[in-house]
């Protein structure tokens, strides 16, 4: 007997009793049904379904992920390897959603051209549940090209052809060679200047699953899946054998040992976890920047695959952009989080009270996030990471039923009204949790309101609520006047 909701279903986490009840106090308060039930819809999504975007250097991938997603973010210029940092954005087609991820950023000299093809598309397309493989019509099939098609076939996704740079009726022929890839139809686009690019997103929707398989916190019991993230050399590969007892990982003090991804059954406090180690990858030490774009992809592939995100940070340096860009990555992906810092037992006074200092200045965002001060070396204090886990997993999994969320709603509008502007004061009227992992509101107001209100509100939803260890994402629906009863 399974009653749990689940997360394709159009009431989000509302069971149906609790959703009738909220549609009838919606159309008191003047809501229009088919609006409040797209907000419910929209906010109780789970987990957004993911495209890869994979072809050889130059073929136009980061020009066509703008194209997507609507605006210029990833970065395009005209020359192989110029993505950087970010590689997963969400997107919307024809009323869908789904998250994409642009692996744009070759590095030719790391492994060779050939091998870094294969080794960018085998990361993205394991976290994908369809891929988009981009061909330069222009160009035709090209042997590199022929290899990432070997690499599709033995994923088994399903895969929709861009035939790219097709900018009039002449280059359609060009596009039609492409058919001896074996792939299906070849979809001619000019991602530059949006010729096509419908039709093929279109052919995209339908390769996409309407929700992906919930590969984690099934009712068979399967282990919990643990991203163990952080830049090159804080010690993963170390944590990794440590938890484990025994030397599973290559350790090695050139960062960027770990290659290949390595997901192991490791039974801690008694329970089985699948953890995913996500170091960087080998390389040579001048080529900085190929590598750490590679690490960037392989975190976002292990962060699409797991529940809860444990980032590592080294505890004995300062606290780095790249840390606060991955805990951001974490965060956006909507996981659970822990923060171990690492190397612990290395710190001195002196070191402890300035790491305390940038802790609360740099990663105030993610105070709610539960921390564990370990070493991997030495194996300090390795026993408080699994409570750290389980509380991180409990809050990501917390749902409010609707009553107890609107007479606490009703507290915060009564003791602490949203500021008056432009002689106007919007008004919470109601809520719902339309779903969780992570916990997702929907609040309809009577106007809109201000950031700075929405973060007071999703801090009291913390301090009476819990919620340690995960991100709560609030969305607002502002009552049109037109809708209004008196």
């Amino acid at each position: 007997m399974n009653d749990q909701i689940h997360s394709g279903d159009e009431h989000g986490a509302l069971g149906d009793a609790e959703y009738a009840e909220f549609m009838e106090l919606a159309a008191q308060e003047g809501f229009d049904p088919e609006e409040v039930e797209g907000a419910i819809g929209e906010a109780g999504h789970g987990p957004l379904p993911v495209l890869a975007v994979v072809g050889r250097p130059n073929v136009g991938k980061s020009t066509l992920v703008n194209r997507i997603i609507g605006r210029r973010e990833a970065v395009v210029e005209d020359k192989p390897g110029v993505t950087r940092d970010r590689v997963t954005y969400e997107a919307e087609w024809a009323g869908r959603r789904f998250k994409i991820v642009d692996t744009g950023g070759w590095e030719q000299d790391v492994l060779g051209i050939d091998a870094s093809v294969a080794a960018q598309a085998e990361y993205a397309i394991e976290a994908a549940d369809a891929v988009v493989f981009v061909v330069d019509s222009t160009v035709g099939a090209t042997d590199t090209d022929e290899a990432v098609v070997r690499l599709l076939r033995k994923a088994g996704k399903p895969v929709v052809l861009c035939a790219n740079k097709v900018d009039g009726l002449s280059g359609e022929a060009d596009a039609a060679s492409l058919w001896s890839l074996g792939l299906g139809q070849p979809h001619p686009v000019s991602s530059l200047h949006g010729r096509g690019t419908g039709d093929m997103l279109d052919a995209v929707l339908e390769a996409l699953p309407e929700a992906p398989a919930q590969t984690f916190g099934q009712a068979m019991g399967g282990p919990r899946r643990i991203a163990l993230i952080g830049r090159p050399n804080v010690g993963k590969s170390s944590l990794l054998n440590r938890v484990a007892n025994e030397d599973r990982v290559v350790v090695n003090e050139i960062a960027g040992t770990t290659r290949d991804p390595v997901d192991e059954l490791i039974e801690l406090g008694g329970i089985t976890w699948k953890f995913i180690d996500t170091a960087g990858i080998r390389r040579r030490v001048h080529l900085q920047e190929g590598a750490d774009y590679y690490a960037s992809l392989r975190t976002a592939a292990a962060v699409e695959k797991a529940e809860v995100a444990v980032v590592l940070i080294d505890a004995s340096e300062s606290i780095s952009v790249q840390d606060q860009r991955i805990i951001t990555m974490a965060v956006e992906a909507g996981r659970a989080l822990v923060i171990a810092y690492n190397k612990w037992d290395t710190l001195d006074e002196e070191r402890r009270y300035y790491l305390e200092r940038e802790i609360e200045t740099e990663l105030a965002q993610v105070a709610w996030a539960p921390r564990v001060n370990v070493s991997a070396q030495t194996g300090r204090h390795m026993e408080k990471l699994v409570p750290a886990i389980e509380t991180a997993i409990a809050g990501w999994e917390t749902r409010i039923p609707t009553g107890r969320l609107n007479a606490f709603l009703g507290e915060i509008v009564a003791s602490h009204p949203h500021p008056v502007r432009g002689g106007k004061q919007p008004r919470i009227l109601f809520g719902t949790q339309a779903g969780a992992k992570p916990p997702r509101f929907v609040l309809f107001a009577s106007g809109f309101l201000e950031a700075g209100y929405r973060r007071f509100i999703e801090r009291r939803l913390r301090e009476e609520f819990g919620f340690e260890g995960t991100p709560i994402h609030i969305s607002v629906r502002v009552r049109e006047k037109r809708g209004r009863k008196k």
